[in-house]
C-alpha cells in the first residue's frame, strides 16, 4: 500500500498555485517529488552512489531533462514512434539544471550523482523550463544526499512593459526580455537569457525580481524537507590531506609557478612550462614514494597554481598575457574569405578565431523544433562545430555534444534579435567553425556571425557582438578583479564568468555562472558596465570591417521575389496535383513556395538566375491577373484560322484576334501574316457577353491613317 503522499505549495506573483509533492512515485529513489501548476507535472528524481568510484578525484553528476510525447498526448513523429536521444531543446534545459545544482555540492564530493527530470503531463500555457530546477532542488531537499544549499531557477520575462514572473506562454511570445535566473536563498548562481536591447540596468532589475521569487520557492522546499524529516545529510568519504606533501609541492613549485604565470606568453609555451614545473615535481619525490601521494602532489600542484595564479591577478592587478584587466586582445575580422557560400567572415581575437558561413534557402529549408506541447519551424538556424585541432587536442568526432548545443544556442539567440521579421522569406542558416580556441569561441561565433550576415546581404540593420567577462574575489580582504575577454585559463580560475551580447543600444543575450556566495549588485553593475565597454570596443572594429549589410545578396545566392494574391487564386497557380506550379518551376528553373496568410496567399519565388525569378512572376501575375478591357498585353499566337489568329494574352486565357483587326488595311487572307508562336502586342476591348470570349485588337494600337483626299472637281 502506498504511503500517503507529503505536499507543501506556493504561489507565484500572479497568484496562480505551484504544488510540490513527494512519497507517492519513485519510492527507491534517493529522492523524488513531482512539481505542478496547472496540467503541467514534472517528476524528478535524484539518485547517488554511496561510495566514490575507486581513484575518484572529481564529481561526475549527470542531469537529464526528458518530455514524454505523452504528457501532451501525442505520439513521436519517428520511425521507430517513440523518444530518441534529447533533442537541443531538451539538452538546454538540462544545461540549465546543471549549471544551478553543481556549485552546490560539496568540493570534495565524488559519488556518482543522477539527476533525472521529465515532463510527465504537458500544459499549454505552462513553460516546463521555468519549474524543472525547482524540481530538481526539491528531489534533493528530500534526500539525505549531501548538497550546501537549497536553489529554485526561475523566468523573468518583460511583457508591454512590466517585469514578470514565470509567464505562460501566450504571455512570454510578446516579451522584449526573457531570462531564466537561478539562486540559492542568500546568492545568483547562474543566469541565460535574451532581449531586444534591454539595458544594463534592466538586467540589474530583473535579477532582483527574480530573486525575491525564488526566495519564496525555497522556503517551501525547506518546508517540505521539514515534513519529511529529512535533518541531515548522509556522511561520506572525505579526502585525504598530507600536510608534509602539501608542503613540500610549495616550497618546490610556488616561486615556478609564479614566474611562468607574470611572463606574459603565450598559451602554447604557458602549457609546456606548467607542465614541466609538474613533471619535475614529481621526479623530485623518491621512487619508492606510494601511488597515493604521488597522487596527492598532483592535486596540490593543480590547487598552488589556481591559488597563485588568482593572487597575481588580485596583487599585481596583471593577467596571465600581461594584458591590462579591461584589455581585450588584438581584433582582425575580413568578411567575403570563401568564393561559394553566400556569406562567410573570419574573426580572430587573439588565440580565438572562428570562420563562419552564411546559406540562404527557401522556406522549404525551414527548421522543425518540436517538443512535447509544440511544433515550430524557424527560418533562421545556428549551428556550433569545436574539433578537437581548434586546442591542439586529438579526440574522437561524435557530433556536437552539449557544450555545442549552449554555445551555438546563446550565439543564435543573441543575433535572431537583430533579424528581420516573419515577412523576410529566406531561410537563413550560419555554421560557425572553431579554428582556434583560447577563451569564449561562443562570442566569436556571435562576432563573426554578424559579420557574415552582413556579407551574405541579409538586412540585418546593427551589428551584435560580444564579450566574456570573468571575476576573481578573495573574501580575506575583499579584493576583486573584474577581467575583460577571458583566456581559456581565466575561465576556471574565476568566481563568476559571464557573457553578455548586444549591439551599441542595448544587450540581446547573456549567460551568467556565478560560483560565490555574497556578490552584491554593486559589483555585478560594475561587471557589467565594464562589459558594455569590451562589447562596444569590439563593435567598432566590426562597423570598420563592413559597416552595413550588402544591398544585394551575391551573385550565386538565391534570389527572391514575393507576390501577395488574392487567396481565390492560389488553387489556380498551384493547378490540379501541383500541375501548374511543377509546370512553372520546371520551365524557369525557379523554387516556389506559397503560403496562406489569412484572406491572401503569399507567393515566394526564389533562383540563383534573376532572369528566371523574373520569368516565374511574370508567369504567376498573368495566372492570378484579371482581363481589364483597354488593358494592352504581349500575346503569343497559338492557331491560325481564315478568319484570324488565336492568342494567349494571359496564361490560360486566350481570346480571338479577329483578321479585322490585324491592321487598318484590309486583309484578304492570313496567308504571311503570323505564324504559331510569333508574339504580338494586343488590346483588349471587350467581352463578347453572350460567349464570353475575349475581343483582342492589334490595329487600336496603331496610328490610324488619315484619310485620302477626295479628288477635286472641275468648276
Amino acid at each position: 500500500m502506498l504511503s500517503q503522499p507529503i505536499q507543501t505549495s506556493f504561489k507565484l506573483p500572479d497568484g496562480q498555485e505551484v504544488i510540490i509533492e513527494t512519497g507517492r512515485l519513485a519510492r527507491q529513489a534517493d529522492g523524488a517529488v513531482t512539481v505542478r501548476q496547472g496540467k503541467c507535472i514534472i517528476l524528478a528524481t535524484v539518485v547517488a552512489s554511496k561510495e566514490p568510484k575507486e581513484g575518484q578525484d572529481w564529481f561526475p553528476l549527470t542531469v537529464d531533462y526528458n518530455e514524454k510525447f505523452a504528457s501532451a498526448g501525442r505520439i513521436p513523429g519517428s520511425f521507430f514512434k517513440r523518444e530518441g536521444r534529447l533533442s537541443d531543446y531538451e539538452v538546454l534545459i538540462s544545461r540549465l539544471i546543471d549549471r544551478a545544482l553543481r556549485p552546490l555540492f560539496p568540493d570534495d564530493y565524488f559519488c556518482d550523482v543522477q539527476v533525472l527530470v521529465t515532463l510527465v503531463s504537458s500544459d499549454p500555457e505552462v513553460m516546463p523550463d521555468s519549474l524543472a530546477c525547482l524540481a530538481a532542488s526539491a528531489a534533493l531537499a528530500v534526500s539525505d544526499i549531501p548538497f550546501k544549499e537549497i536553489i529554485s531557477e526561475v523566468r523573468v520575462a518583460k511583457v508591454d512593459g512590466e517585469l514578470k514572473v514565470n509567464p505562460g506562454r501566450t504571455e512570454l511570445a510578446k516579451a522584449t526580455m526573457d531570462f531564466i535566473i537561478g539562486a540559492t536563498e542568500k546568492n545568483l548562481m547562474m543566469v541565460e537569457g535574451e532581449s531586444a536591447e534591454c539595458s544594463e540596468e534592466d538586467l540589474v532589475n530583473s535579477l532582483q525580481a527574480a530573486h525575491d521569487a525564488i526566495r519564496i520557492q525555497i522556503a517551501a522546499q525547506q518546508e517540505l524537507r521539514n515534513k519529511v524529516g529529512i535533518t541531515q545529510n548522509r556522511d561520506y568519504a572525505k579526502a585525504e590531506v598530507n600536510e608534509e606533501v602539501k608542503t613540500k609541492v610549495v616550497e618546490f613549485s610556488k616561486e615556478k609557478i609564479y614566474k611562468v604565470a607574470s611572463s606574459g606568453s603565450s598559451k602554447k609555451e604557458r602549457s609546456v612550462a606548467f607542465k614541466q614545473i609538474k613533471e619535475d615535481l614529481l621526479l623530485s619525490f623518491p621512487e619508492d614514494t606510494p601511488d597515493d601521494q604521488i597522487k596527492l602532489a598532483k592535486k596540490y600542484y593543480d590547487d598552488l597554481e589556481w591559488e597563485i595564479v588568482r593572487n597575481m591577478i588580485l596583487d599585481d592587478r596583471k593577467r596571465l598575457d600581461g594584458r591590462n584587466l579591461d584589455e581585450i586582445r588584438p581584433l582582425n575580422m575580413e568578411t567575403d574569405v570563401l568564393p561559394s557560400p553566400h556569406g562567410s567572415a573570419l574573426f580572430t581575437r587573439g588565440e580565438t578565431q572562428s570562420l563562419t558561413t552564411v546559406t540562404l534557402g527557401t522556406p522549404l529549408d525551414e527548421l522543425l523544433i518540436e517538443s512535447a506541447a509544440t511544433s515550430n519551424y524557424t527560418n533562421f538556424i545556428l549551428h556550433y562545430n569545436f574539433p578537437p585541432f581548434s586546442t591542439g587536442e586529438v579526440k574522437p568526432m561524435r557530433g556536437p555534444g552539449r557544450r555545442e548545443v549552449g554555445h551555438g544556442n546563446l550565439a543564435m539567440r543573441s543575433l535572431k534579435q537583430m533579424m528581420p521579421g516573419k515577412d523576410y522569406a529566406y531561410t537563413v542558416r550560419v555554421v560557425s567553425d572553431i579554428l582556434e580556441s583560447n577563451g569564449s569561441s561562443s562570442m566569436a561565433t556571435v562576432c563573426a556571425g554578424s559579420l557574415a550576415l552582413m556579407d551574405a546581404g541579409v538586412p540585418v540593420p546593427k551589428h551584435v557582438s560580444g564579450v566574456a567577462m570573468g571575476l576573481i574575489t578573495r573574501s580575506s580582504d575583499n579584493k576583486y578583479a573584474i577581467l575583460t575577454d577571458i583566456l581559456g585559463d581565466e575561465d576556471h580560475l574565476g568566481d563568476m564568468d559571464f557573457k553578455v551580447t548586444g549591439t551599441r543600444d542595448g544587450i540581446c543575450g547573456v549567460q551568467m555562472d556565478i560560483k560565490i556566495d555574497g556578490l552584491s549588485m554593486e559589483v555585478m553593475r560594475e561587471a557589467l558596465e565594464q562589459a558594455r565597454k569590451g562589447r562596444l570596443h569590439i563593435l567598432n572594429a566590426m562597423y570598420e570591417a563592413i559597416p552595413a549589410a550588402r544591398e544585394e545578396v551575391k551573385s550565386h545566392a538565391p534570389r527572391m521575389e514575393k507576390l501577395i494574391i488574392d487567396k481565390e487564386f492560389i488553387g489556380a497557380v498551384i493547378g490540379p496535383g501541383g500541375k501548374v506550379i511543377q509546370e512553372i518551376q520546371k520551365e524557369t528553373g525557379t523554387t516556389i513556395n506559397i503560403e496562406e496568410v489569412g484572406n491572401f496567399g503569399e507567393v515566394s519565388i526564389f533562383s540563383t538566375n534573376k532572369e528566371s525569378v523574373v520569368k516565374a512572376l511574370n508567369w504567376v501575375k498573368g495566372i492570378v491577373a484579371v482581363p481589364q478591357v483597354g488593358e494592352t498585353y504581349e500575346a503569343k499566337v497559338k492557331t491560325i484560322q481564315p478568319y484570324g489568329a488565336f492568342v494567349e494574352f494571359l496564361p490560360k486565357k486566350e481570346g480571338l484576334l479577329h483578321i479585322s483587326e490585324i491592321s487598318w488595311k484590309r486583309l484578304e487572307t492570313m496567308d504571311g501574316v503570323f505564324k504559331e508562336g510569333d508574339i504580338v502586342k494586343v488590346k483588349l476591348v471587350g467581352l463578347d457577353p453572350k460567349t464570353g470570349k475575349f475581343k483582342l485588337s492589334r490595329k487600336a494600337l496603331m496610328p490610324k491613317p488619315e484619310p485620302k483626299p477626295k479628288p477635286q472637281q472641275e468648276d
